[in-house]
């Protein structure tokens, strides 16, 4: 009778959070690090959302996947301040590892739980419009050191996000699944970092949280614990003093944006943690790092 009672006063706390985020969307960044088991927990939680009525819009990455790939075919893998440098050749790779790959794996996974997702690429209704990233700016912005004749190749940024599909796939009652792979009005495609493109359309769905799923505990502080909550101010300078650094950068900067954008928080969990969705949604502690302006 215990464990029953202690299951209805979890049902009971995840109520308050349910009624506030009913027909909110919330946009989560999946890392292409969380895979096997952890991928159905999370596409679990994913459905779970979608039936209590809220709105979750998927955007997902792929780097580990496509970085296998890449060294079955013998090619060389390059990074500068984490992003990977993209030449024609290894675009190809992306685009298909992305899109033909990691988008199929977690649609399945979401629709064999009951859920009704649907796939697409930033190419489709013109998600995303993108531009070639300009290596000085990022770097100007990211307070990073990058050398100003560095050429990353086919790798972008966002220019604009239509959000035009996105609502009518809610709408809809489906769960969108997002590849960040965009386009110029020239039709060339771009490899856009996922938590750049995730930041974009939850600023652009104007979202009540965006959750970045890692395989980290959060953000961390020089003594490697864990940082529960973080202001704009304070990041920018564990930035400097290089505690937040390579791949992490990405993910702090691309959170400021979206709260600047309308996004009213922003959260960097471990997608590793079972239920780590549900326990950062539904519960009074939460997990991770929350940011917020």
């Amino acid at each position: 009778m215990k464990e029953l009672i202690h299951k209805a006063q979890t049902l009971v706390e995840a109520l308050p959070y349910i009624r506030e985020f009913y027909g909110k969307t919330i946009v989560v960044k999946y890392g292409g690090s969380i895979t096997g088991t952890d991928l159905t927990n999370f596409a679990r939680d994913i459905v779970l959302m979608k039936y209590v009525g809220m709105h979750p819009v998927v955007v997902h990455g792929g780097g580990p996947q496509i970085g296998s790939l890449l060294d079955r075919l013998g090619i060389s893998s390059r990074f500068v301040a984490g992003l990977r440098v993209t030449d024609s050749e290894t675009m190809e790779i992306v685009e298909m590892v992305l899109v033909g790959k990691v988008n199929q794996e977690i649609i399945t996974a979401i629709n064999a739980l009951g859920g009704n997702a649907v796939g697409a690429s930033g190419k489709e209704g013109k998600i995303i419009i993108a531009r070639k990233m300009d290596v000085s700016r990022f770097a100007r912005e990211n307070e990073i050191d990058i050398p100003e004749d560095t050429d990353l190749g086919m790798v972008g940024e966002v220019e604009r996000i239509n959000p035009h599909l996105i609502k009518v796939l809610e709408d809809a009652g489906f769960i969108p699944v997002i590849a960040p792979i965009g386009f110029d009005e020239q039709g060339r495609s771009y490899n856009i970092n996922a938590d750049h493109v995730a930041g974009k359309i939850a600023g652009a769905l104007k979202a009540e949280k965006l959750i970045i799923l890692t395989d980290v505990p959060g953000i961390l502080d020089e003594e490697n614990r864990l940082i529960s909550s973080l202001t704009e101010a304070s990041a920018r300078d564990l930035i400097r003093r290089k505690v937040i650094s390579k791949g992490m950068i990405p993910k702090v900067m691309c959170a400021i944006e979206a709260l600047r954008e309308g996004v009213h928080k922003v959260h960097i969990i471990d997608g590793r943690v079972e239920h780590s969705l549900i326990l950062e949604i539904f519960t009074d502690a939460g997990v991770g790092t929350e940011i917020v302006l």
